[in-house]
């Protein structure tokens, strides 16, 4: 164990990884020098990355507070949590129900060192952690985190946030999404966002030759590929929109322009 008591025996050190890419380029502190590397090598390809990394944070944080305030969701199950980075979805959620219940699930080793963030609960509420890959929705699913801290008789909250473009055909990421909203009850959510290349395809497609350059190989879609992640489903106004449009609250947002954003959001609700 190194002195922050990561397990270094399960953590490639050596090699960038997404999910600390995007703590080094937020700002965080949970990051390699790989990492660092990758990230300025690809801010370098599109300055914007920074601008589009914070408006993803901020859809999410939309996103869950809008489940919570509007739709009254008080279970969520978050697949590809992330290094923890505040405020979390529960610190989100609990703020307006402290009753609020959370399943995070990621198969980084340095999230799950790092999750204790994740589980200090408000006391009326209960949070999780699996460590399961989302290409295994049944292992999710199945495992006794999900099974003991979600009640599937009430609505829950199913968000996917910026993952699937790390999912490449062969993965099936609208099947994987599908059967994790199979056994969620009617009257739950999807809160999505996807990575896409429509608004800056050349430093977009820069960015993701960088990340497969460094064995992380990206599947953009475009707004119909996007959409199939929702047939089905009934999608919240406005819609499938880049992630800085979906109900924007004045803090973040302006000045933003189309170009500086490869990610689309939404939400539907399951009928």
């Amino acid at each position: 164990m190194p002195e922050n008591g990561w397990p270094a025996d399960r953590i490639d050190t050596e090699s960038a990884h997404s999910a600390r890419i995007y703590d080094y380029i937020l700002g965080g502190k949970d990051y390699y020098p790989a990492d660092k590397e990758a990230g300025d090598a690809m801010a370098r390809e599109w300055p914007a990355l920074p601008i589009h990394m914070r408006a993803n944070r901020d859809f999410m944080n939309r996103a869950v507070r809008y489940l919570a305030e509007e739709a009254g969701i008080r279970q969520f199950l978050d697949i590809g949590t992330g290094i923890p980075t505040s405020p979390n979805l529960h610190e989100i959620a609990q703020r307006v129900a402290p009753e609020s219940r959370v399943v995070y699930v990621d198969n980084d080793p340095i999230v799950l060192t790092l999750s204790q963030g994740l589980l200090a609960s408000a006391p009326e509420g209960r949070t999780a952690y699996i460590e399961a890959d989302f290409r295994d929705p049944d292992a999710i699913l199945g495992s006794p985190e999900f099974r003991e801290t979600l009640d599937l008789g009430r609505p829950v909250g199913l968000t996917v946030i910026a993952i699937v473009h790390f999912m490449l055909d062969e993965d099936d990421a609208v099947g994987i999404v599908r059967r994790l909203l199979q056994p969620l009850p009617s009257g739950s959510y999807l809160a999505m966002s996807i990575g896409t290349a429509e608004f800056a395809p050349e430093e977009v497609g820069r960015v993701a030759r960088e990340y497969a350059a460094r064995n992380m190989p990206m599947r953009l879609r475009t707004l119909p590929e996007a959409a199939e992640f929702f047939e089905g489903l009934d999608l919240v106004d406005p819609g499938i929109v880049q992630v800085h449009k979906w109900h924007p609250d004045g803090t973040g947002e302006q000045g933003i322009r189309d170009e500086d954003i490869a990610m689309y959001g939404a939400v539907a609700r399951k009928p």
